[in-house]
């Protein structure tokens, strides 16, 4: 009889059930820090079209998980979609996308999990949620200090105290 391995794909992990209620009232304060200053929360689908995220990262393109095409598209080992690498290019989709039902200055902030095919270090996950806030529209750099004081609020609000941002 074949022995089948149970553990989690290498450099992901399962999250029980305190570790999910702890992750999620964190989660809740960093979204109150966040809409305190005005940004929305928006959500993006985890699969992304191939040719939106190919050609975008440069080196780090070997870092995204492909999806190879399925049912009557399949055989030809090529890939149509990818997981999410980061928040960036989901963002600048959707701001294309719905340019005319958004208002500039945009300000949305995005929480989740996001996937990268690297083999994980010490320390790394192929899956692990990140935390975004940006402003669209903006050119003024009181928007990136805008930023900047959102997230010293949402690591003060976490109780983190000996923090450092390096600009």
């Amino acid at each position: 009889m074949k022995t089948v391995n149970i553990k989690p794909v290498s450099g992901t992990r399962d999250f029980l059930a305190d570790e999910v209620e702890n992750r999620d009232r964190i989660f809740s304060k960093i979204k109150k820090v966040f809409t305190s200053f005005g940004f929305l929360g928006i959500e993006t689908p985890a699969l992304e079209r191939i040719e939106i995220l190919s050609g975008k990262y440069g080196e780090d393109e070997n870092l995204i998980f492909k999806i190879l095409k399925r049912g009557a598209k399949a055989g030809k080992e090529e890939a149509d979609m990818a997981l999410r690498y980061d928040f960036t290019i989901p963002l600048a989709r959707v701001v294309a996308e719905y340019r005319h039902k958004i208002s500039l200055p945009f300000k949305r902030y995005q929480i989740g999990p996001v996937w990268r095919a690297d083999r994980p270090g010490q320390g790394r996950f192929r899956e692990f949620y990140q935390a975004d806030i940006d402003i669209v529209g903006v050119e003024s750099v009181l928007a990136d200090a805008e930023i900047i004081l959102a997230l010293s609020e949402a690591l003060s609000s976490l109780g983190l105290a000996d923090f450092v941002i390096k600009l």
